[in-house]
């Protein structure tokens, strides 16, 4: 645990993070920097340990969201934890904040629905990007499949594979956040040892 918690506050395992993931982008025949991601929220819940939690009514989940911003092939590129209960427009402000400055290429991000609104102003004049909504055709029934919003789902179901991921099991946001992080770096090591 002494040396995960010096990692985590040293921001080793984002920096591990950060090296690998331009190298997978060539191995996948891409820039390193993205030119577009896709953004969403994956509300969890959370275990006695104790720690920041809230209750999201629309999921009713009483734990915490996780709001992760993906490139176009899934790679993670920033990462917030916070209590379930703060809307995804307020949650996508946190996560962008984590994004600027970052990748120069990046112009347009995906977002469904919850996302609409004044966010979309907000993120043209934080960070000079274009939020673009992606929403379900009104006359579609039942489950469907939508471009581009298609990434970020699978990129939680593989998360969802760590079985330290299938529940918040933290104390600390942070150390939330690391682990998705952790997760990701093994993914990203076995797709460069192929």
């Amino acid at each position: 645990w002494y040396y995960f918690r010096r990692w985590r506050i040293d921001g080793i395992f984002n920096r591990i993070h950060n090296q690998l993931y331009p190298e997978v982008r060539r191995l996948e025949g891409r820039q390193p920097s993205p030119s577009a991601a896709i953004i969403d929220s994956q509300s969890v819940k959370t275990t006695e340990q104790g720690g920041l939690r809230g209750y999201d009514a629309g999921k009713q989940i009483n734990g915490r969201k996780r709001h992760i911003v993906v490139d176009t092939i899934g790679l993670l590129l920033a990462v917030v934890v916070h209590a379930a209960n703060i809307q995804d427009r307020d949650g996508a402000k946190r996560v962008f904040s984590k994004l600027k400055g970052k990748f120069p290429r990046l112009k347009l991000i995906w977002a469904d629905g919850g996302y609409s609104g004044q966010l979309v102003d907000w993120v043209l004049h934080f960070g000079k990007w274009i939020l673009e909504i992606v929403n379900r055709p009104k006359d579609q029934k039942g489950f469907v499949v939508l471009p581009r919003r298609w990434v970020v789902e699978r990129t939680f179901a593989w998360l969802g594979r760590y079985r330290r991921l299938s529940k918040d099991y933290e104390r600390l946001c942070d150390t939330s956040e690391s682990m998705i992080q952790i997760a990701m770096i093994h993914l990203m090591l076995k797709r460069l040892s192929v």
